[in-house]
């Protein structure tokens, strides 16, 4: 322990009209989109706990055709992802976030529906958790569940940023 080479942890600071996000990727491909205007901080505390011997290097050459996509979907001008994705969590927390990859641009789903989806329909308070953790907002689209009764609740980048995303989508 302690001789592992480093993994690279490629970072860029997006920043689009208002919107003000950091990204990251591995080799492997994007694995963080962060809160509107949370700061590097929270990019950092992230990797601290998902990626144990990381390297943070600011790279925006490569992470621009990432950045061009999430920029197209701030524009509304791309309405889907199909990105490589490097997602880093439990076995639960990656099942979780496969079936939100499957909630398509406009559409909501409550965490009910993602549990029973995942034929987890007595663990929804788990399935909203993993939702809780995506580490990949707005590409992993978290955004798209709201409560049963149509309540937009609980988001890591904040009730505002969800409801921003809701909004492009409904237009």
């Amino acid at each position: 322990m302690g001789n592992e080479p480093l993994e690279n942890l490629y970072w860029a600071h997006l920043k689009y009209e208002h919107w003000d996000i950091y990204i990251a990727a591995t080799k492997d491909g994007i694995s963080f989109v962060g809160s509107q205007e949370a700061g590097f901080e929270e990019l950092e505390k992230w990797a601290k706990k998902r990626i144990p011997n990381y390297k943070l290097q600011e790279e925006v050459n490569m992470l621009e055709p990432y950045m061009i996509c999430l920029i197209d979907y701030l524009r509304g001008r791309n309405k889907e992802f199909n990105l490589q994705l490097d997602l880093r969590g439990s076995a639960f927390q990656q099942l979780v976030w496969k079936e939100l990859q499957k909630v398509e641009y406009g559409q909501t789903v409550s965490y009910s529906d993602i549990a029973e989806a995942i034929n987890r329909s007595s663990s929804v308070r788990a399935v909203a958790s993993a939702i809780g953790a995506n580490p990949i907002l707005i590409i992993v689209p978290c955004h798209r569940v709201i409560g049963k009764s149509g309540k937009i609740s609980g988001y890591r980048g904040g009730i505002e940023m969800k409801k921003e995303l809701l909004d492009l989508e409904r237009n």
